[in-house]
This record gives structure tokens, C-alpha cells and sequence, in this order.
């Protein structure tokens, strides 16, 4: 005699109750670990190329080393933007060891920039008001706020990193990093776009054009 005639339900082709939601459960936090792997991979790549150019490049590479790497940590900063909100586990940030010491770092790159250092930017373009800064202190100031996170990553704590990175570029090392890569953009623009009049030979007719228009006849 057949078993399915005893009432009995065969389930051995069905999924188990909750296994659904487990596997759903495990695929995103699957996703949240890789996400979390590429922007590790990515802050990482930029500290460690911040402090190469700092120690190691001349004043003519530093603009546009820079501006690369800027260009590059704003792309991943745009990714968290643009991703689900993470929540902290806890209220309160956990205790990630002490901050790194970037002094060495700001005066690299102070040193590096020399009178590029100094620049103006708007902070808030919906509240528009001037801002003078140091670009040596505001990109030290994007790679402390990276490091922390690194540290909760290493620490395995790989939701308080995600939130952290998340956190800290709406409120903060994303618009320093903007404001930074248009500074380094305008040095870049100004170079190749700025007219030497003397070295052409075009200021004779500049001239010769303002004094056709000064004359008598044009009186």
C-alpha cells in the first residue's frame, strides 16, 4: 500500500518553513560583506597612495596625483551615498583603539602644496558663504575619517565600518573631498588653459588693439 495514502504530507519537494527568509537573510549579508570588501579595498588604496604622494612626490606630480586619488575616493564615497542606510548595532561607537596620528601626514603635504595650499570653496552651495581652508588639513582630515572605519573593518565589526564610511561622507569627508578635487581641478584647468600672452607674441596685437580703440578717430 502506497505511504500517500495515510494522510501523511510529502514535503521532501518543498522548501521547510523559514528556510526562504534564512536563505534571503544570508544572501544580504552575503552582498553586505562583499560591498564592505570593495569599499575596504578602496579606502585602503587611497590612504596608502595619499602617503606616497606625501613622502615621496615632487611639487610638479602633486596636483594631478592628487586629484587622482581624490577623484578615485569620491567615486566610493558616492557608491555609500547612494546604498541602503546601515544602522550602528549599538547607540554609541565602539571603542576602535586611539586615533591615528596624520601629523606627519599634514605637514607632507603642506610642504608638498605650498602656496596651492591655501584655497576657498563654498561649504554648503544652498547656503552659500565662502570658506577658506588648507588642503593638506582637509584631505588629512578625509583620510582620519576613512581610517576609523578601517579599523572597525579590521576589527570585524564590518556593519559599524559601513555605517561609519556612510555616515562620515554625508556629513563630512564627502564635501571636503569635493571641495578639495575642485581646487585640484581649477590648479589643472588654470595650467593648461591660461593664455601666457609674452610667450605667444599676441600681446603686440592685444596692444595694438587698445590703441586703435583709444584713438581719436574712435573718440
Amino acid at each position: 500500500m502506497s505511504g500517500h495514502g495515510n494522510g501523511t504530507a510529502d514535503t521532501s519537494g518543498e522548501q521547510l518553513p523559514g528556510l526562504a527568509a534564512l536563505e534571503a537573510l544570508i544572501a544580504v549579508e552575503t552582498e553586505t560583506v562583499r560591498f564592505a570588501d570593495d569599499i575596504a579595498s578602496s579606502v585602503r588604496s587611497f590612504l596608502d597612495g595619499l602617503r606616497v604622494v606625501a613622502a615621496e612626490a615632487t611639487g610638479g606630480q602633486a596636483v594631478s596625483l592628487l586629484l587622482l586619488q581624490i577623484g578615485q575616493i569620491a567615486l566610493t564615497g558616492a557608491r555609500l551615498g547612494v546604498h541602503r542606510d546601515f544602522s550602528p548595532r549599538e547607540e554609541f561607537q565602539p571603542d576602535d583603539g586611539p586615533d591615528p596620528d596624520l601629523d606627519e601626514l599634514r605637514l607632507q603635504l603642506a610642504e608638498l602644496l605650498g602656496d596651492l595650499d591655501t584655497y576657498s570653496y563654498v561649504f554648503d552651495p544652498y547656503q552659500p558663504e565662502v570658506v577658506e581652508g588648507l588642503l593638506s588639513d582637509d584631505l588629512t582630515s578625509v583620510a582620519a575619517d576613512l581610517a576609523v572605519g578601517v579599523r572597525h573593518y579590521e576589527a570585524g565589526d564590518v556593519e559599524e565600518a559601513l555605517w561609519w564610511w556612510q555616515f562620515s561622507y554625508v556629513s563630512s569627508w564627502g564635501t571636503l573631498a569635493g571641495a578639495s578635487m575642485k581646487a585640484l581641478l581649477s590648479v589643472v584647468a588654470h595650467d593648461r588653459l591660461d593664455v601666457d600672452l609674452a610667450s605667444t607674441g599676441e600681446i603686440e596685437l592685444v596692444e595694438a588693439a587698445s590703441a586703435a580703440l583709444d584713438s581719436p578717430e574712435n573718440a
